[in-house]
């Protein structure tokens, strides 16, 4: 038997989602198996699938002990050495991701990932340790290409993870890009709708000046912010936010990014090894007030020489 007290980052949680999380060895047909038999209980007493937690309830699994083996969770202590951090709190990580760093890891396996920088920084400072977490790890609340770089938002807490997901849900967090292209589009600024639909075997999309079976509109806002003829620096809107959208729509209509290999052509004059794309900008606009209120109207950004200078330096 073990038994689990619900701290502040467990509770408001589903009792299914609970224990998958904690007890992870444990397989979900027996889980079920177990709250119907009544060998989990919540406070002495049977509990249901939907059964939502609160802090300090108890939490008694009389199951087996192969179930509980100790995991391997300190994968990531072999990650690389923290990113540039733009911003922190005691609830949220805000940090600069570097071109060529995925955030999650990918199918190679290898633990040098954004999360694991952050897992590694955080247990480090004092402020993670796994072994003190039942059900929750700080996440990452958006995400970008690993060949795109930029701003990367990351909870610290179970409460800050669930209010920072539903504002992203209801776009109330609004982020700029910045991107190099080549040429200089017309009109200098406006908005493009365009069509998509994806083709998962290439992990690539097809674009479309029309609606089409199965497609998703796709809406652009951009703006030319310097150029010199051969190149321009845009400010780039999501209105959508679709699969590779920027690479994609700008593209198609003539001025791909500098760097960007999979819509347009890699090699290019000013030296990029990766797409020149950036997210560059996070303002919080909070339509309802909430636990992260401090933060409402408050935007953090990147030096405004982001590419800029690729552009000055050829004058």
């Amino acid at each position: 038997m073990k038994s689990f007290t619900i701290q502040a980052n467990d509770a408001g949680q589903r009792m299914d989602k609970f224990i998958a999380k904690a007890v992870p060895l444990l397989p979900k047909n027996l889980m079920y198996k177990y709250l119907r038999t009544k060998r989990i209980k919540c406070n002495g007493k049977r509990c249901e699938i939907s059964t939502r937690l609160q802090e300090g309830d108890l939490v008694e699994l009389y199951i087996n002990d192969e179930f509980f083996e100790e995991r391997a969770d300190r994968l990531f202590l072999h990650a690389g050495p923290m990113v540039e951090i733009i911003y922190e709190d005691e609830n949220i990580l805000l940090v600069n991701k570097p071109a060529g760093l995925v955030v999650h890891e990918d199918e190679s396996g290898a633990p040098d990932t954004l999360i694991g920088r952050v897992l590694r920084y955080l247990y480090e400072k004092g402020d993670y340790d796994p072994s003190r977490e039942q059900s929750f790890t700080p996440a990452l609340c958006n995400r970008i290409d690993r060949n795109t770089m930029g701003l990367v938002l990351c909870a610290k807490n179970a409460a800050t993870l669930r209010v920072l997901n539903e504002k992203i849900r209801e776009r109330e967090l609004d982020k700029v890009y910045r991107c190099l292209v080549h040429g200089t589009p017309s009109p200098q600024s406006g908005r493009i709708t365009l069509f998509m639909r994806k083709d998962s075997k290439e992990n690539k999309i097809r674009v479309f000046e029309s609606p089409v079976p199965d497609g998703r509109t796709m809406v652009t806002d951009y703006r030319v912010l310097r150029s010199d003829g051969q190149h321009s620096l845009l400010e780039i809107h999501l209105i959508t936010g679709r699969t590779h959208q920027i690479r994609a729509t700008m593209a198609h209509i003539g001025h791909p990014l500098v760097g960007e290999g999979k819509y347009g052509v890699a090699a290019n004059s000013l030296g990029f090894k990766h797409q020149a794309l950036c997210a560059w900008s996070i303002t919080f606009r909070f339509r309802e007030s909430c636990c992260l209120n401090y933060l409402n109207g408050r935007t953090f950004s990147l030096g405004e020489d982001v590419f800029a200078t690729s552009i000055q330096n050829r004058r």
